[in-house]
């Protein structure tokens, strides 16, 4: 889970105080270049399940194109949305839906 990686709230625009996170996932990538990873969006329960659906692919495609700002590989990533497919909290408090609404990288292949 990259837990300092925000947005604005219902869009998939990413709030200046991410790029911090988003450079340190560019250096790791950078210090293994056979890396490939899947960039994973979630929400919570809130709001219909297509806008959750959609909301989360647009920001894991968000991040995955400031990363190639940052002059990540295309090739080397993925952008997934689960909208609220995959908890990992209850939505019945304020606490577990923030807790699923988050942004996830998943290392998906390593080429030698």
């Amino acid at each position: 889970i990259l837990h300092n990686v925000f947005y604005a709230t219902g869009s998939a625009e990413l709030e200046p105080e991410s790029r911090a996170e988003l450079i340190r996932v560019r250096d790791f990538l950078n210090e293994n270049p056979a890396i490939g990873v899947e960039i994973s969006g979630h929400t919570d329960n809130t709001g219909s399940p297509d806008f959750n659906q959609d909301l989360s692919e647009q920001r894991a495609k968000s991040v995955v194109d400031y990363l190639r700002e940052l002059g990540v590989s295309e090739q080397r990533m993925q952008a997934e949305g689960y909208g609220q497919a995959q908890p990992v909290d209850e939505n019945d408090s304020e606490e577990g839906r923030a807790r699923n609404r988050r942004t996830e990288l998943k290392i998906t292949r390593i080429h030698e």
